[in-house]
C-alpha cells in the first residue's frame, strides 16, 4: 500500500503509455507454432491506410503527445505548485519509447536511407537521437552519478520537442495544438511571467 501511495503517479503514466500498445498488438499476428514469427494483419488500417502506415501514424501521434506532456510539467508546477520528478521521468520514458518505435516503423516502411531525403525526416531523426541518451539517464542512479550535469542533459528535451514539431508541421499533420501548448509553456517559463504567477499563487494561499 505504501508503494502505491509513493508511486501512484508513475504507475498511472505507465498504464497510459502502455495501453495504446494493445491497439497496435491487434495489427500484428504472432505465430508461436513454428518458432517465433511476426506478420502484419491485412486491412487493419482505416480508410486507404495500410496496416504499416496505420502503425506509423499511431506511434507518431503518441510520441508527439508524450513529448508535449513532458514539457507541460514545469508550467504545471508554476501554475499550481504541484510537481513530481519521477512522474516527469516516466513521461520522458514514454515519449522516448514511442518516438523510437515510430522511427523503427518508418525504417520498416521506407528504409533507413530515406531518413536523409527530406528535412522533416532529418528533424525527426535528430529528435530520436537526442531522446536516446535521455531515455537511458531517466533513472535515480543516473541522477546521482551525473549530479548537476543531469539537469543540463535533460534540457535537450526542449530541442527534441521543437524538432518534433518541425517534423510534424512539414508533414502537414495536426500540429498547431501541440505548438500552442508548447508555446504557452515557454511563455510561462519567462522569469518575469513566472515570478508574477508564483507570487499571485502564494498570495491566494495566504
Amino acid at each position: 500500500m505504501a508503494f502505491l501511495k509513493r508511486n501512484y503517479g508513475w504507475i498511472i503514466v505507465t498504464i497510459l503509455a502502455v495501453l495504446p500498445l494493445i491497439i497496435l498488438s491487434k495489427m500484428i499476428h504472432i505465430d508461436w507454432t513454428n518458432d517465433l514469427s511476426m506478420s502484419l494483419v491485412e486491412s487493419a488500417g482505416k480508410g486507404d491506410r495500410t496496416t504499416l502506415d496505420m502503425l506509423y501514424h499511431i506511434s507518431g501521434e503518441f510520441a508527439i503527445r508524450w513529448l508535449t506532456a513532458v514539457l507541460t510539467c514545469t508550467p504545471f508546477f508554476i501554475l499550481f505548485g504541484v510537481t513530481n520528478l519521477f512522474v516527469r521521468q516516466a513521461m520522458g520514458i514514454a515519449a522516448a519509447v514511442w518516438s523510437i518505435l515510430h522511427f523503427v516503423i518508418f525504417i520498416a516502411m521506407e528504409g533507413f536511407l530515406e531518413t536523409f531525403t527530406e528535412v522533416n525526416y532529418v528533424a525527426g531523426f535528430i529528435a530520436v537521437l537526442i531522446l536516446i541518451p535521455l531515455l537511458f539517464t531517466s533513472n535515480r542512479k543516473s541522477m546521482k552519478r551525473l549530479k548537476s550535469k543531469w539537469k543540463k542533459l535533460q534540457k535537450y528535451a526542449y530541442v527534441a520537442i521543437i524538432l518534433s514539431l518541425v517534423h510534424v508541421a512539414l508533414l502537414e499533420k495536426t500540429w498547431i495544438i501541440y505548438a500552442v501548448v508548447v508555446g504557452v509553456g515557454f511563455i510561462i517559463r519567462i522569469p518575469a511571467v513566472k515570478e508574477r504567477i508564483i507570487g499571485f499563487r502564494l498570495k491566494r494561499k495566504k
